[in-house]
């Protein structure tokens, strides 16, 4: 993504780079069995040439690689130390089967008409201009070809058990910042009208479930680490008594033997018109 128009730096993220790529992992891998379930319902397959765009550090590149053993993916990144990260993971894959590409997911500078399918996973909750980045990822399609776009929405964020009871007024202030700098934790609820005025047909959506019963809490535990809120609370986002009750409420959930928690991904899909010219 093009960090200067969008509203995530890894570089600045609270909990460090390390518990920061901790995080995305198992954001990333809990659900992927999932997530490419639908994928394959919307289109994909074997053999295609796949974009992956705001790849990050390449944990669903990996998975991609690994599910299209006859395609070719390109992952598509701004972030530099994030791409780097990626091509270390990933570096024993044939240049032929994965290219990596540091750019902006509104110029990227790639071919038009190009790939039959374009993946942009929690990408566009950080854009400022998500139309622009959609309608940019529309061209490089070939006609006929897929954009998916998996993201979230914080009105159907998910549930946890116990509950973390200052969780939704802290989401409902970090979704006022998120806006504030051009970004929207509720672009779920837009991705329908989002890809039909950026010019795609044949739009369709769904939601795919995490669960800890499914998926082991373990995972939850560190994707919900309330220390991500840190530098929330040192910026005077969050109060002191609303981080202190964030916190005191997680402790009760990492310690509860029934903890359990449940998180809602929205996937849209829109399809590039056969005989459409690249903008």
């Amino acid at each position: 993504m093009d960090e200067r128009r969008s509203s995530y730096h890894f570089q600045q993220v609270s909990i460090g780079e390390e518990a920061e790529l901790l995080r995305l992992k198992e954001q990333a891998l809990m659900g992927w069995d999932k997530e490419h379930r639908t994928l394959r319902s919307f289109g994909l397959k074997d053999g295609m040439k796949v974009l992956e765009a705001g790849s990050g550090p390449g944990f669903i590149t990996e998975q991609l690689v690994k599910g299209l053993p006859n395609g070719s993916v390109t992952a598509l990144e701004i972030d530099e130390v994030l791409l780097g990260k990626a091509r270390q993971m990933l570096s024993d894959v044939p240049a032929s089967r994965l290219t990596f590409i540091q750019g902006s997911v509104y110029r990227t500078e790639l071919p038009d008409d190009t790939y039959d399918f374009v993946i942009a996973r929690l990408l566009f909750l950080h854009l400022i201009d998500p139309v622009e980045a959609a309608i940019e990822l529309r061209r490089v399609l070939k006609p006929g070809g897929k954009l998916v776009i998996i993201d979230v929405d914080d009105a159907i964020f998910g549930a946890i058990h116990p509950d973390i009871d200052v969780l939704p007024s802290i989401l409902k202030k970090l979704a006022a910042l998120k806006a504030s700098k051009g970004g929207s934790r509720h672009i779920g609820r837009s991705l329908p009208r989002l890809l039909s005025g950026s010019g795609f047909t044949d739009v369709d959506m769904e939601a795919v479930i995490q669960h800890s019963d499914l998926h082991g809490i373990e995972g939850f535990r560190r994707v919900l680490d309330v220390g991500q809120f840190a530098g929330f609370y040192r910026s005077g986002i969050i109060s002191p008594e609303e981080y202190e009750a964030l916190h005191r409420s997680y402790d009760q959930f990492v310690q509860a033997p029934d903890a359990h928690a449940m998180l809602v991904f929205l996937m849209a899909c829109g399809t590039k018109p056969q005989g459409a010219c690249a903008d």
